[in-house]
């Protein structure tokens, strides 16, 4: 898959409101990646980068921008990830100038709207409606595979990527591998989503509505003398 369709594809996610047409893009998308690419796709576009966080703002992303046409081969999720893999690794003396370069050489891969989209992944702020929740969804469709148990699946799997390539390449059997155990860490339950109020109120009946409070959960766990 080239860089440019998975740019398209999250436009194409974000034109639409509604949550049914977000899901069948995703699946299709998913359907259509392999192996590796399959993990990246679904944790591109949830906005997560595989490397975590890499200490990549925009004070070192604008010098990095390039201002003319794309240049090179066709940019690929798996080009995307070697470099960010690259950048992420650089250390020690003049490490920020080879971050630098590494960054530009990346961006140059690409046109205008891809590099918004690299810069929104490195930023931490790609906003096109596909949350966890929705790509989970568009997971068990690609998959043919029940929503709660790919829900359920995804409590324990290590990241969304991994997944998706599980439950795609191995179906059912892919999904036994994520269970609970001791040290991993379980993902908080998600709540079920509906496409509007209506909807949510035909399901539960008789509901009350309340403020939601941001906070953090904590979750720590203890095997002998080890804590995490």
């Amino acid at each position: 898959m080239e860089w440019a369709r998975l740019v398209e594809l999250v436009a194409r996610v974000r034109a639409t409101s509604k949550k049914s047409e977000k899901v069948v893009l995703i699946a299709e998308a998913l359907r259509q990646a392999r192996g590796r690419e399959l993990e990246l796709l679904a944790l591109y576009l949830t906005g997560t980068l595989p490397q975590g966080r890499i200490g990549v703002g925009w004070r070192t992303l604008e010098p990095a921008m390039p201002s003319g046409p794309a240049v090179g081969e066709p940019l690929t999720p798996s080009r995307v990830d070697e470099a960010l893999a690259a950048v992420a690794a650089e250390t020690g003396s003049g490490s920020a100038e080879r971050r630098l370069r590494r960054l530009r050489a990346l961006l140059e891969g690409t046109d205008d709207a891809g590099r918004r989209l690299l810069v929104e992944l490195l930023m931490g702020e790609v906003r096109q409606g596909a949350l966890d929740g929705l790509v989970i969804e568009a997971i068990a469709r690609a998959a043919g595979l029940p929503a709660p148990d790919v829900r359920r699946a995804a409590m324990y799997a290590p990241n969304l990527g991994e997944l998706a390539r599980a439950a795609l390449e191995e179906r059912a059997a892919g999904l036994e591998r994520f269970s609970l155990r001791l040290l991993s860490p379980v993902a908080p339950m998600l709540a079920s989503p509906a496409g509007d109020a209506e909807e949510a109120l035909e399901r539960l009946g008789e509901a009350a509505f309340e403020y939601k409070l941001d906070g953090a959960r904590l979750q720590v766990h203890r095997a002998g003398d080890e804590v995490r």
